[in-house]
């Protein structure tokens, strides 16, 4: 699987200008080859139904392989990234046995206690579960579609808008199948990863995010004795460990309201910049076999041959850069709070964070998964750095001035922040500047002077001038 989003290639290789030079000099300018159809006249609508049929032919194909259900309602088909999923776990999964379900509860319980004196933020989730790895995909499949559906639909959206005007009015049912050829690729490349990462996944926040339905912690136990398997913790503790970065995590995204739609709103950014490249898509067009199509396997070739050819614009790297540097500041919050509630009960509790830390440097599955769907990759420098921040600023201003940063976004720390972090430090703890105790507060106070300040001027003109000796009305 490729490490870009949907197997797309983010590269402007000369190989990519050449197809675009080539495309060019050849009269190439229109997205599989319309300008040609018709010779030096243009568009020719007597070779759509041709090209109907054979685009009718792949989409056949690949639905009779990928089983019934190929029906889809937005730019990706879930039903078939769902059932790709699930193929990959296999046919057996074993049910969570009644003990197991009980230890998650009592650990989850326990790590809410530990984290009620680390962090102002009360406990966020109102149930904590243990998920099979099934369970995994069917609950955080409503958070990846949001995740996934802004990238998919600017790609969909571009194959309308890169046809010459004269094709529009005769492309309608040929631009439909198109979308729906998207959908089970872009479907495809989901399952494959989603099948891999539900193998893998320690809790449902494990990159970061609430992939999970809200107010609900949840551990998945098979993943995490295969995770313990070779640690020299017991098990018991690694649960509780993990279950307190679950339970810190629900509580940053319960009582922090914005932040859901503050990430998602990066992801989206990101997705409106995309441009594409169909020069590369005119020339795979003319090799496809449609029969070959009905494996998905071929789908994924086809699309990690570079096939879709994104060029990074510069508001693209501004979404990718507040994208990357929220998620470090929610990890680096959490590895802070985390340790300052477990660190003294849990004697293994810092080797098991230097694990985490070197699962996430090597990159770890979550990271990997998270990469090839969305196009970002959290960088795990990023992520020390913004511990390290939110470490001197609890040693330095206290726990209270700490969480009460999450009280609105533009009070966060940015990526220049993360890389030197003493002014910001000294902005809240008020570094010879005067108090910073509770910067809403302060605002608000400002806000209230100026309206004081501007109803005594209006009080002041309307009041009658008065002779300063005699105090006798003038007028």
């Amino acid at each position: 699987m490729s490490d870009l989003p949907f197997g797309f290639s983010t590269g402007d290789d000369d190989e990519s200008g050449k197809r675009r030079d080539e495309a060019n000099s050849s009269g190439g300018n229109d997205p599989f080859g319309f300008g040609a159809m018709g010779g030096a006249g243009g568009f020719d609508p007597s070779q759509l139904g041709q090209m109907l049929s054979q685009l009718g032919q792949m989409i056949s194909g690949m639905g009779q392989g990928m089983g019934p259900g190929g029906a889809q309602a937005g730019p990706v088909n879930y039903d078939v990234a769902k059932r790709l999923a699930r193929q990959q776990l296999g046919s057996t999964i074993a049910p969570i046995s009644p003990g197991t379900t009980t230890a998650i509860t009592d650990a989850a319980h326990l790590a809410e206690l530990w984290l009620d004196g680390a962090t102002v933020l009360p406990a966020g989730a109102t149930r904590t579960v243990a998920w099979t790895p099934n369970d995994w995909i069917e609950e955080t499949l409503p958070t990846w579609k949001r995740l996934c559906d802004p990238v998919a639909e600017q790609i969909s959206g571009m194959w309308t808008a890169q046809l010459p005007e004269e094709a529009k009015q005769f492309a309608g049912p040929m631009v439909g199948m198109l979308s729906q050829m998207g959908g089970l690729a872009f479907g495809s490349q989901l399952g494959q990863a989603l099948g891999q990462l539900a193998k893998e996944v320690l809790t449902s926040t494990d990159i970061g995010l609430p992939l999970g339905p809200a107010g609900t912690a949840a551990l998945l136990p098979t993943a995490i004795s295969a995770f313990s398997a070779g640690l020299e913790q017991p098990e018991s503790e690694i649960i509780v460990f993990l279950a307190a970065r679950e339970a810190a995590h629900q509580r940053l995204f319960a009582h922090v309201p914005w932040l859901r739609h503050q990430v998602l709103g990066a992801v989206e950014d990101y997705a409106r910049g995309i441009k594409m490249d169909f020069s590369a898509i005119e020339e795979a067009a003319q090799g496809i076999d449609p029969m070959s199509l009905s494996d998905p396997s071929k789908l994924e070739e086809l699309l990690s041959q570079g096939t879709f050819e994104p060029q990074t614009t510069p508001e693209q790297k501004q979404a990718l850069e507040r994208l990357e540097t929220l998620l470090a500041l929610i990890e680096g919050w959490v590895d802070v709070v985390v340790t300052d509630a477990v660190g003294e009960r849990l004697p293994g509790a810092s080797a098991l964070s230097e694990t985490l830390r070197r699962r996430r440097a090597t990159g770890g599955p979550a990271e990997q998964t998270f990469a090839t769907l969305v196009g970002l990759e959290l960088r795990p420098r990023k992520v020390r750095e913004a511990a390290a921040l939110w470490r001197r600023l609890t040693t330095d201003a206290g726990m209270e001035r700490r969480d009460k940063v999450w009280e609105h976004p533009d009070l966060l720390p940015d990526s220049t922040d993360l890389d030197s972090p003493a002014g910001f430090i000294d902005s809240i703890i008020g570094g010879g500047t005067g108090a910073f105790d509770d910067p809403l507060a302060q605002l608000a106070e400002t806000e209230a002077r100026e309206r004081d300040a501007a109803a005594r001027e209006h009080k002041g003109t309307d009041e009658p001038e008065t002779d300063p000796d005699s105090g006798t009305d003038k007028s």
